[in-house]
């Protein structure tokens, strides 16, 4: 009786052994009962009834990522390019998951690759090449909401590359070497324009400071003359206020003419023009002379 008793202990102590179940950070689980859906243990200690009750998914809650192949999609222009996605997706709902489709990431890829085709469908090559954001809005927005049912959140959608074909590859690069050399000549045109017009502001800076400076000789000169008459006029006329002030008569005034008249006749002149005062003073002058010489 007593071994019985222990094995009955042993068996349960077994039972409850591989029926306790802990379920880490970050997981769940989905329990079913007599096969069907009973419970969604989170992170913790579980025990399930043995016999009835089974694990039928262990699912992660970690944010996921899938890296798709290549797909071959056609441009609105008919342009056949290579295009490969990133989705970072979550499983917010397990039961959904364990239930709500067959083989979920494949249904993901499918669903990614047609949405795609759809998209680059409606874009032409250009657009394309220049609407990665958009294609990824787009994209994120449409797996998001298809996924829904299957407890799936779709975060956030990359296209990791774009591969053009060869030819297209080709044109592209003549077509960006044509542009770098127009640039190129736009440049160069530039800068020989505006060194033009550099040189052409430096010599009318030039030319200004020239007739500048011509015209500040000029009225440096004119003020020049101005003050050389300004003093002459003023020494004539303190000339002039002098012999008023000494009070000269007619005969210093004869005189001086006479001393001027001998100045003119010491010339090398032949003809000399005589006023007729200073004639009658000449002659004067000689009737003085010889009365001196008579009386010596």
């Amino acid at each position: 009786m007593l071994y019985i008793i222990a094995v009955v202990l042993v068996i349960v102590l077994a039972l409850i052994i591989t029926n306790v179940r802990i379920v880490p950070q970050s997981y769940a689980a989905v329990i079913e009962r007599l096969g069907a859906y009973c419970a969604t243990w989170n992170v913790g200690l579980h025990v399930k009834l043995p016999f009835f009750d089974r694990v039928a998914s262990k699912i992660t809650l970690k944010e996921r990522v899938l890296d798709f192949k290549p797909q071959p999609v056609i441009t609105k222009d008919n342009v056949t390019m290579m295009i490969d996605t990133v989705i970072y997706f979550q499983i917010t709902d397990p039961k959904l998951y364990t239930y709500g489709v067959e083989n979920p990431i494949n249904a993901i890829e499918n669903l990614s690759a047609t949405t795609l085709r759809n998209l680059i469908g409606d874009l032409e090559l250009d657009e394309t090449l220049t609407s990665r954001d958009v294609i990824n809005t787009k994209m994120r927005s449409i797996l998001d909401e298809a996924t829904d049912p299957w407890g799936i959140k779709v975060n956030r959608v990359e296209v990791k590359n774009i591969i053009p074909p060869e030819a297209i590859k080709e044109a592209m690069e003549k077509q960006m070497r044509a542009e770098r050399e127009r640039r190129e000549q736009i440049l160069i045109a530039e800068g020989q324009k505006q060194s033009a017009i550099l040189v052409a502001e430096g010599k009318k800076q030039s030319l200004i400071l020239e007739a500048e400076a011509a015209k500040e000789a000029a009225v440096r000169r004119a003020e020049g003359e101005a003050r050389a008459i300004l003093e002459v006029q003023k020494a004539t006329a303190e000339g002039l206020r002098m012999i008023k002030d000494v009070a000269a008569d007619e005969s210093l005034i004869k005189l001086r003419s006479l001393e001027a008249f001998e100045k003119v006749s010491d010339g090398q002149a032949t003809k000399i023009i005589i006023p007729s005062n200073i004639q009658g003073l000449a002659g004067l002058a000689t009737a003085l002379t010889e009365i001196v010489k008579g009386a010596q």
